[in-house]
């Protein structure tokens, strides 16, 4: 399928062709059927996660107020990203005008660079349950952790302002086909054309700042709980630092290492299904795993799930 769409200077009038996945009919049902029931399972489990962290007075602790913003979170750019990905495995293709595509655009990196964030806050909140633990009711009491969550928030916004201003000054020349499921920064980079070096330095720099700032951050806190960890005087209570951190390094690891592969490379030369199942990895992989790393195997959050679930069925049999 051949697509004539130009894009000149005037590309805020033009439309984006997003080609998905997949050309073939019958993978395209699979993958729909998949990605649909995956994207429930996340609303499922996000909700679950939030729910619990609000109404159980036992997991009122900085830890899960990070573990419910982090779910919130997920619940957001999961159903910024998923809408065009199953549009297009249902459809083929999937048609974005330009404004619905910077739409997208800033919402999906206002969310991404609040997640690098938010995972530098509670790389931080592990650093001081670790290092610090006497002093760990008063660093991270209510107000600053508030405060870390609402300058995460804040920040990913102000960044993903900068970014995405960046690109839509870029000039776009050629078929306006996206080889993606969503309309993203290194694609709409790669599309670019004439002198748009000083906006892709921009939009680099802005990048850099908000993911390797705050994964600066996280591994400083990581540095510092393993030397604290080595002067621990029993395997045993090493054993159970670590064991605190282990969600949080896993899938943080997951994260930054598919976004910093992919908002990283050039525009132009590599492969776009290699990109697409990275992009894959934190779009849709790492929130439907993240609730179950760090939620649903916490024993305390089991209990608070029991508990809800008895009183429900308790109040049914009433």
């Amino acid at each position: 399928m051949e697509w004539s769409l130009e894009f000149t200077n005037r590309s805020g009038n033009q439309d984006f062709i997003l080609l998905g996945l997949s050309a073939r009919p019958r993978t395209r049902d699979v993958l729909f059927a998949a990605f649909l029931a995956l994207y429930l399972l996340i609303l499922l489990e996000n909700t679950l996660i939030i729910y619990l962290t609000c109404s159980c007075c036992e997991l009122r602790k900085p830890m899960y107020f990070f573990l419910g913003n982090l779910s919130g979170l997920e619940l957001c750019y999961v159903s910024v990203t998923m809408p065009t990905l199953l549009a297009g495995l249902r459809a083929g293709v999937c048609r974005v005008s330009f404004p619905a595509c910077m739409a997208q655009l800033f919402l999906f990196l206002a969310l991404i660079g609040t997640k690098c964030t938010l995972l530098a806050s509670m790389a931080y909140d592990r650093y001081v349950a670790v290092c610090l633990p006497l002093h760990y009711p008063l660093r991270m009491r209510p107000p600053v952790c508030r405060g870390l969550a609402a300058g995460s928030w804040l920040g990913g916004l102000g960044v993903s302002a900068a970014r995405t201003a960046c690109v839509a000054r870029l000039t776009r020349c050629g078929p306006g086909v996206l080889n993606h499921f969503f309309c993203d920064a290194g694609v709409l980079r790669g599309g670019a054309c004439g002198p748009a070096a000083g906006a892709k330095l921009a939009d680099a720099l802005a990048a850099g700042a908000v993911v390797g700032g705050s994964l600066l951050a996280a591994l400083a806190a990581y540095a510092a709980i393993a030397v604290a960890v080595l002067r621990l005087p029993s395997a045993a209570a090493a054993r159970r630092a670590l064991a605190a951190c282990a969600s949080h390094l896993a899938v943080m690891g997951v994260f930054y290492s598919a976004v910093l592969f992919v908002d990283s490379r050039p525009g132009r030369g590599h492969p776009a299904d290699l990109n697409k199942v990275l992009s894959l990895l934190y779009t849709a992989v790492t929130p439907a795993c993240s609730p179950v790393v760090y939620c649903l195997r916490n024993r305390q959050v089991q209990a608070a799930l029991q508990r809800v679930l008895c009183r429900r069925v308790g109040s049914r049999e009433n």
